[in-house]
């Protein structure tokens, strides 16, 4: 017997060996969906949800309106229209789709065809750069209102929610991971084009967030839920400080496009007050090949936001959201695009995933809170000159945020592993094998892209280049299409397969109403629901 004559350590516990116990509601959230925090704190929290949303929108038109002829009167204009579409869109989102506490604002998804309409060689030939802009402004909305329609087809026709219910928590995992994880371009190569402010938001977002609740006494229900704040504050105010300072007086043009706080060209050219209104760049044109190009974008998008949706619903500690309210809200979605569309975006509109990760940050998934923050949306977008203040904030402190914000985003994909069974083979193939494939099939395409400035399918039409190369550009559609894929058709089909795929866990939220608690997350406001009964 080895060692001395020490007694034996006693056996552990029984209960000291259980893992984890399996939650179908994150527990830790401070309020829920039903539970809006009181109002001065609702009404911070929400600005600092439209502060978050700014990033992409600001982002997109950006680099978009000058490679159409615009100047930074039509990006400012573009900026205020996209503020303005996205608090509409969140409030029917939140009132009459999913009912989540998601923001929908404009999507990166949209940017690959909408690039394509501005190099149609048609336009090549106008002169005046004013113009330019709203010719192609008008065929990008009128490939948009086409594409609108297959979200709300499939959305209010019910298809997607049959679609969904083949979903189970395996072929959920890669599809929510790379909607956070698969975003890392837009984080910390963003930090590094002006890393002296870049970094130092990034270190403190993570102090203000994770280690002053900690080490503050009572600073729990001040800094982690507002870090986004704290830290920005700082920060711009910083990179003010170095601007007015001539840190830059004498950097390139690219160094001085990141840094500076006024060179932005957007407060100077953003109007005193307007409101956006339809049609306000004209008529759109309509051109069948770039419809089916926006069509293929469109879908891409649903499938991505299906997964921001299920990440959403975690973090606002709802219970699993059901298949015909997913499909409800990608109607409700469509009908963003259609507005985009009308309005005149440049992009489409889906789930913004940063501001899903802040719900994780704040521990907050109050559906007040949203709504609040799309009144904020709507009020700085007609109020042009102080939204565009607030648009200003140098984009290497939005892609500081990002890092944690997607990052959130992509755990709460991981978090759906508890109600898998990860000793069994299966699953384990399938998880290991869409998640690798998420990120290299993507990275092959944007990699090819990068080097050869053409994708690797190029035909001579355009549209149905755009038709397989965004597909296949988009990290959590190749993962998410493949796990669903494989977890459906790979074999054994038993039941220790089906409860290997976490499918127990989740045979009571399949339907709207044999769970109690999707009455009080998702029922639509007003008695709705016995006009438009969910199934």
């Amino acid at each position: 017997m080895a060692g001395g004559g020490g007694a034996a350590a006693p056996p552990p516990k029984q209960d000291e060996l259980h893992p984890h116990p399996v939650k179908d509601q994150l527990p830790g959230v401070s309020y829920c969906i039903t539970s809006p925090p009181p109002w001065p704190e609702a009404i911070l929290l929400a600005f600092q949800h439209y502060l978050v949303m700014l990033g992409t929108t600001v982002l997109i038109p950006s680099y978009l309106a000058p490679q159409m002829g615009g100047g930074n009167e039509e990006k400012a204009l573009m900026i205020q229209t996209l503020q303005f579409v996205a608090g509409l869109n969140t409030l029917t989102q939140t009132l009459f789709g999913t009912r989540l506490p998601s923001v929908i604002g404009g999507s990166y998804t949209f940017v690959p065809a909408t690039l394509s309409i501005v190099l149609a060689g048609r336009y090549s030939s106008i002169l005046d750069p004013h113009e330019k802009f709203v010719r192609i402004m008008r065929g990008i909305q009128g490939a948009m209102i086409v594409a609108s329609a297959l979200q709300v087809v499939l959305g209010f026709s019910g298809f997607w929610r049959n679609v969904t219910r083949f979903m189970s928590p395996l072929s959920t995992v890669p599809l929510v991971a790379l909607t956070g994880f698969g975003l890392y371009e837009l984080g910390f190569p963003l930090v590094t084009k002006c890393v002296e402010i870049g970094l130092p938001q990034l270190i403190l977002l993570v102090i203000f967030s994770q280690y002053l609740p900690h080490v503050m006494k009572g600073g729990r229900n001040v800094f982690d839920r507002f870090s986004v704040l704290f830290s920005v504050a700082v920060v711009w105010i910083y990179a003010h400080l170095l601007t007015v300072g001539g840190a830059y007086k004498h950097a390139p043009d690219a160094t001085q496009a990141s840094c500076r706080t006024d060179k932005a060209g957007i407060i100077s050219a953003a109007p005193w007050i307007r409101v956006p209104y339809p049609f306000q760049w004209g008529a759109p044109t309509f051109n069948a090949g770039e419809s089916f190009a926006m069509m293929a974008t469109s879908f891409v998008a649903l499938v991505e936001s299906t997964g921001a949706f299920i990440a959403v619903s975690r973090y606002a500690s709802a219970t699993p959201i059901p298949h015909s309210v997913l499909s409800r809200g990608v109607g409700w979605q469509g009908m963003g695009i259609l507005l985009s569309g009308i309005f005149g975006t440049g992009t489409g509109s889906s789930v913004s995933i940063e501001n899903a990760g802040l719900l994780g940050v704040t521990r907050v998934g109050s559906r007040r809170v949203i709504q609040i923050s799309a009144a904020f949306m709507i009020f700085f977008s007609i109020l042009g000159k102080f939204g565009a203040v607030f648009a200003s904030i140098p984009s290497p402190i939005v892609a500081a945020l990002y890092c944690l914000l997607f990052a959130y985003v992509g755990v709460g994909g991981l978090g759906f592993l508890q109600f898998c069974n990860l000793n069994s083979f299966r699953t384990t193939f399938i998880i290991a094998f869409s998640i690798f494939m998420g990120l290299s099939v993507p990275q092959y395409f944007n990699e090819y892209l990068s080097v050869n400035k053409f994708s690797p399918v190029h035909t001579n039409a355009r549209w149905f280049n755009d038709m397989i190369n965004v597909p296949l550009s988009s990290k959590p559609f190749v993962a998410g299409i493949l796990a669903l894929i494989l977890d459906v058709t790979l074999p054994p089909k038993d039941g220790g397969t089906r409860k290997d795929r976490g499918m127990q866990w989740w045979d009571k939220f399949r339907s709207y109403k044999t769970d109690t608690r999707s009455e009080e997350f998702y029922s639509l406001p007003l008695n709705l629901n016995k006009f438009f009964p969910s199934v």
